[in-house]
């Protein structure tokens, strides 16, 4: 049998450098696939978002059709307001073991209310401000960052000035003072009014005002890079207006910075109201919410220990369950994220099974 030449060596190394590495996935692995099925795809095999999808889900519908929202009422039996005797001195009545629900399943504080029923109410009130703020913020901070970046001159001084203004005022301080205009329910002013009947969608609509610079910096910074690329040069050939240049065909690469901060903002957003109502100027009695329920039991953390773990434990699953759900998007989203399994790499011994992520990362060679 004759010995492979030269070229017949240089022909196979070629050949399986140019196949996708084991435990990668190949570029063309969604090819005929629509663009809203490889994101559905990609998203679905993504088990951190889909634990925490499946999380928020279930925090989501326990919260707003337990005690009812908005006057439409609850399967619950108390009200985040009604005061019952105690049961078995205020102690959870759920148990594990043997596996039982009972009558105050997260105990009752000292004067008989309900902590289900508070914490639900809680949840609510987290959830209401995290929406809010999020759309508000998201929006204001895509189309600041996409104006300034593509535009450049003028109106990326103006717009980039306006936001290191709003950027070096203290958020805090700015939602404490309007918290504490709409505890005046001062009838003379409509704001006040508005905020005294409208206490949570007052506080979410003023935080998602001054919580989009962030944002608005980062997209500005991916304009700058995008604008410069072919494809965009390529749409102005055709004759596509900057607005269908801006949201049609930069935006879309940009989605991976835009769903992480969103979902940032998101979470940081139910921690100040959590700030707010424990330093007593957010949501106040009689209405509730989980920075308030810690505020009001943090003395009663060693004797009714429950009274604080349970309004803790939803708002860290709450903020959990957003960033695990935004780091889905955000793989599912980007074209350049590949998975990479090393063990099956390793088991098939490919050639480039020790070194891969740098010749197939998506941003080299095909």
């Amino acid at each position: 049998m004759s010995q492979p030449s030269q070229q017949d060596e240089i022909m196979a190394e070629d050949e399986a450098l140019r196949r996708p590495a084991a435990g990668i996935e190949p570029i063309l692995e969604a090819k005929g696939l629509s663009q809203g099925q490889i994101v559905r795809k990609r998203f679905l095999g993504h088990s951190g978002a889909i634990i925490g999808l499946v999380a928020f889900a279930i925090i989501f519908v326990m919260a707003f059709t337990s005690v009812g929202y908005w006057g439409i009422p609850g399967w619950w039996k108390y009200n985040h307001e009604e005061v019952s005797p105690l049961v078995n001195d205020g102690v959870p009545t759920a148990s594990l073991w043997p596996l039982a629900w009972g009558e105050h399943p997260f105990g009752q504080d000292r004067i008989g209310r309900d902590l289900f029923a508070m914490t639900m109410r809680g949840a609510q009130q987290s959830i209401t401000v995290m929406v809010v703020i999020g759309l508000i913020a998201g929006f204001i901070g895509v189309v600041v960052g996409a104006l300034a970046g593509y535009f450049r001159g003028w109106t990326e001084a103006v717009l980039m000035r306006l936001t290191d203004v709003i950027i070096i005022i203290p958020a805090l301080l700015l939602a404490a003072v309007m918290a504490q205009m709409a505890g005046r329910r001062d009838s003379g002013s409509w704001f006040a009014s508005f905020a005294s009947n409208n206490g949570i969608l007052a506080l979410g609509i003023f935080l998602g005002l001054i919580t989009w610079v962030g944002l608005a910096r980062l997209m500005r910074g991916e304009f700058l890079s995008l604008r410069e690329r072919e494809f965009v040069d390529a749409a102005r050939i055709s004759g596509a207006s900057n607005a269908r240049i801006i949201f049609k065909h930069i935006l879309p690469n940009a989605i991976g910075v835009l769903i992480v901060n969103v979902t940032l903002t998101m979470s940081a957003a139910i921690l100040t109201e959590t700030a707010l109502s424990y330093l007593g100027v957010g949501v106040k009695a009689p209405d509730t919410s989980l920075g308030l329920l810690i505020s009001q039991n943090q003395e009663a953390f060693a004797t009714r220990p429950w009274l604080f773990w349970f309004p803790g434990l939803f708002i860290v699953m709450i903020c959990l369950s957003i960033n695990f759900i935004g780091d889905g998007l955000r793989d599912a989203f980007d074209p350049r994220q590949k998975k990479f399994n090393a063990k099956k790499a390793k088991d098939t011994g490919h050639p480039l099974g020790a070194t891969p992520v740098t010749a197939f990362d998506g941003t080299k060679g095909d």
